[in-house]
């Protein structure tokens, strides 16, 4: 049985009569242990996926299943590590990672709670930096924090939502290499949302197109047949990172990136355009701007 399920999910916005549908029949299984990357369109309905997933949004229709339970609120079975960070900013590195420990595990005494703490704070290497508080931290660092923070509450899946999309390049790569090795160590269930297929093919075991919205679907799940650790380097030359990549494109580029027609039989309102003529240059008048010529002299 996978570890996560969603069955036939949709969801829409707006009021009855002229709501917007995000999601439509989303089908998806993320087996215990797996690297899963949904890549798609900016405004495609990727983040609200994922607030399904976590439980901060209810689908409309359709059900999601955490091994074989109903998802009805958000839990600390289910970590999201989100792209602005959301860190308390009175707090410094190391009680920004306590306080989720603390609240995850209220039952644990309080050197427990603090070496558990040391020990995702280490991981993500920012030991030395600890005591800075987030003002402090560059953007990459402060990305480390999260993950780290979301770790240490040790849950069933790792939900990340582009958590990499406001970094720049180098700093990307950087965090990249990061996950990785975390996720190589640590082997959580991760679900991660990007719009940057590279990337997906770099971390993920398996890689899933979204389509371009409104009633986006998921398109063909392509697995990620490369060995570990993978060089962002070597990989541009395999050729199985070309075809992954080629399908992925083939897909958002066409079937995915179709937007539906509507749906309404009404026909739509079409405002008239204003009965306008260009003004005639040609016209007489425009002698009238033209500079009075200079008087002739009288006759003598």
């Amino acid at each position: 049985m996978p570890l996560l399920e969603l069955k036939n999910i949709s969801k829409g916005y707006g009021p009855a009569g002229s709501r917007s549908e995000v999601l439509l029949n989303i089908n998806l299984q993320v087996e215990r242990g797996e690297f899963v990357a949904i890549v798609g369109y900016s405004g495609a309905g990727k983040s609200t996926l994922v607030s399904l997933i976590a439980g901060l949004l209810s689908p409309d229709r359709g059900l999601v299943l955490l091994d074989g339970k109903p998802v009805t609120g958000p839990g600390p079975d289910r970590a999201v590590v989100f792209q602005n960070y959301s860190l308390l900013p009175w707090l410094n590195v190391f009680d920004n990672v306590l306080l989720a420990v603390a609240e995850v595990f209220p039952q644990w005494p309080d050197q427990q709670k603090r070496q558990c703490t040391e020990k995702y704070v280490s991981m993500v290497n920012l030991w030395p930096a600890r005591h800075k508080r987030p003002a402090e931290l560059s953007g990459g660092m402060r990305q480390r924090v999260a993950v780290a923070r979301a770790l240490a509450m040790d849950p069933q899946i790792l939900l990340m939502d582009e958590p990499l999309g406001a970094l720049d390049a180098l700093t990307r790569a950087t965090l990249q290499d990061e996950i990785e090795r975390i996720w190589e160590r640590d082997q959580k269930t991760v679900v991660m949302i990007t719009n940057d297929v590279d990337e997906g093919i770099l971390l993920a075991d398996r890689i899933i197109p979204l389509s371009a919205g409104p009633s986006a679907i998921l398109g063909p799940s392509i697995r990620v047949e490369l060995d570990r650790p993978r060089d962002r380097k070597a990989i541009n030359h395999c050729p199985r990172f070309k075809q992954i990549r080629q399908e992925i494109f083939d897909f958002l580029l066409g079937p995915g990136g179709r937007i539906p027609q509507a749906t309404s039989t009404s026909s739509p309102r079409i405002s008239p355009l204003p009965d306008v003529k260009p003004a005639d240059l040609t016209s007489s008048r425009r002698l009238l701007w033209r500079r009075p010529a200079a008087p002739m002299a009288a006759a003598p």
